[in-house]
């Protein structure tokens, strides 16, 4: 049986319960993967290595560097 299997079937008893169906399958795996890479940054904290930006941040940062760089250079390198 697959996830959706599965999900049509708690969802037919929660119908015959009058609960709420259950989410759909796969629509909390990205809160997951924070949550989880959260987790792993907190361990890394409490045993003293130094914990990682998230990727968005990190990319966010690296951008705004080379863009900022990039509009000072480019102004130089005109000759106006």
């Amino acid at each position: 049986m697959d996830a959706i299997q599965q999900h049509m079937i708690d969802s037919y008893r929660a119908a015959q319960r009058g609960e709420l169906p259950p989410p759909l399958p796969g629509r909390h795996d990205w809160g997951v993967v924070r949550e989880a890479r959260d987790r792993r940054r907190f361990d890394a904290v409490i045993a003293g290595r130094p914990a990682r930006r998230r990727w968005r941040t990190a990319l966010r940062a690296l951008f705004t560097r080379r863009h900022r760089a990039g509009r000072s250079g480019a102004a130089g390198r005109c000759g106006v």
